[in-house]
């Protein structure tokens, strides 16, 4: 089912806010507008300055809404990865109705329940993914609404981020004026945008290559089952150029975009460009394949380490490979890079609305059309989320439809997300390492 009206993603990246204003019109999703702003004000996924953050929100999200020629009020926004942990739940209520007919309330009685079993110290949940419904013992089942029985219970997994960083985005979207209307998970948002559903299904690796961190992520079942974060992106190899060059990091970023290249092998050496070197009267010469090596040297160490966490939990060679987004996914010679570590079924995903190529715009893109096609049960169980420790989601109003509108159509740490389970299960993947036996163990529950 979708939302029809104008949804409005929010993308707060380490140095870019990225905004895309969509129009849903009976299952028609389009790109009206989109809005940018430099200065996120973010370190390792939270916000250190809010008012850096707020100022640099209201910019990008001003600059869209003049484009598209709407007010926005209300926004979707984006959750990084960071330090998120998977947790298995579930929930058993009994039916309240005289005539026993499960409804949408019971669905939230019994998301509550399965909810109100966790510890939230310092977390707060941000999605629950059921992995099945049981009614009276009948399983398997994805959505109980006006069935008949007397006991309703839900299995599934709880997504909980850190109360720091749900925090920092609340207070930093008020702060800019703005009502949340969902808080979305990146991962989450963006396997249904960029993965076919042969792919979420039968399992693909979803790497997300942003400015100040990479994200990989293990989908399957149309889940998101394993997170894993390296804290460097395409900031760090702007910071290489500028270190190894000794130039500005503002001359780093325009050498990196104009010349750079992620594979030597695709650069020349004869091509040569001049920059202004710290300590020289003169211009510097640089060949284009020297600046490739430096570039090629940081996306090795990124790839060996996501490959290394993917390995570790034999997450490495699923069905559906590997697929790469995310504003650095569109450095040239990327694709031939992440090969020489991944394999041959590597490809990088774009979005593919008019006028709305770049990969940096992907997590944007994906809140809003994750959030125009959620299910009445889906919208059910976000709200229930949403009411925890007061998240409380606000109710989707379309906007006014514009008269005019021009359609418009960017030494590591690790952060690791698993599922938590006490006993690992034999599932479909007992082909493959024993370790990836418990990263999909509940697809068994569903058998």
């Amino acid at each position: 089912m979708t939302q029809d009206g104008m949804i409005v993603g929010l993308d707060i990246g380490t140095t870019m806010v990225k905004v895309v204003v969509a129009q849903n019109n009976g299952g028609r999703f389009n790109v009206i507008a989109t809005g940018s702003a430099a200065g996120a004000g973010l370190k390792r996924g939270v916000i250190v300055d809010i008012n850096q953050t707020a100022e640099a929100i209201k910019q990008a999200v001003s600059q869209a809404a003049a484009k598209a020629n709407v007010r926005i009020d209300e926004v979707v926004v984006g959750l990084p990865a960071n330090q998120v942990t998977i947790q298995k739940v579930s929930g058993l209520v009994s039916i309240e109705n005289q005539n026993k007919q499960i409804t949408g309330q019971d669905v939230v009685n019994v998301t509550t329940q399965a909810l109100d079993s966790l510890s939230l110290a310092e977390q707060t949940p941000v999605e629950f993914i059921p992995s099945q419904f049981v009614v009276d013992g009948f399983d398997g089942i994805k959505d109980p609404t006006d069935m008949i029985g007397v006991r309703l219970e839900v299995q599934g997994l709880v997504y909980l981020a850190p109360n720091k960083v749900v925090d920092g985005i609340k207070t930093a979207v008020k702060k800019a004026g703005l009502h949340i209307t969902a808080l979305d998970l990146a991962p989450m948002a963006l396997a249904p945008a960029f993965l076919s559903d042969a792919e979420q299904n039968f399992g693909a690796i979803l790497i997300d290559l942003a400015g100040g961190q990479s994200t990989a992520s293990v989908i399957h079942d149309h889940k998101v089952k394993y997170m894993t974060v390296d804290y460097e992106g395409g900031v760090s190899v702007t910071k290489d150029i500028s270190t190894v060059l000794s130039i500005s990091q503002n001359e780093a970023e325009a050498v990196k975009v104009k010349y750079g290249s992620a594979d030597p092998e695709q650069a020349s050496p004869e091509q040569i460009f001049y920059v202004d070197a710290v300590g020289r009267s003169e211009k510097k010469p640089v060949d284009e394949q020297y600046l490739s090596e430096i570039m090629a040297a940081r996306f090795d160490q990124i790839f060996d380490r996501l490959d290394q966490q993917l390995d570790n939990v034999g997450a490495d060679d699923l069905p559906g490979g590997y697929i790469i987004t995310g504003g650095s996914a569109a450095t040239p010679g990327l694709l031939a890079k992440a090969r020489e570590h991944f394999g041959e079924n590597v490809q990088v995903a774009r979005p593919n609305q008019i006028g709305l190529r770049h990969p940096s715009f992907a997590r944007a893109l994906a809140f809003a059309s994750y959030e125009a096609f959620q299910s009445e049960l889906q919208r059910t169980i976000k709200a229930v989320v949403m009411g925890k420790k007061g998240y409380q989601a606000v109710e989707a109003k379309p906007y006014h439809q514009p008269n005019k509108g021009e359609e418009l159509i960017q030494t590591t740490e690790e952060d690791e997300t698993y599922i938590d389970e006490e006993v690992p299960k034999e599932g479909i993947f007992k082909r493959m390492k024993n370790s990836l036996s418990s990263l999909f163990a509940e697809t068994d529950d569903e058998d």
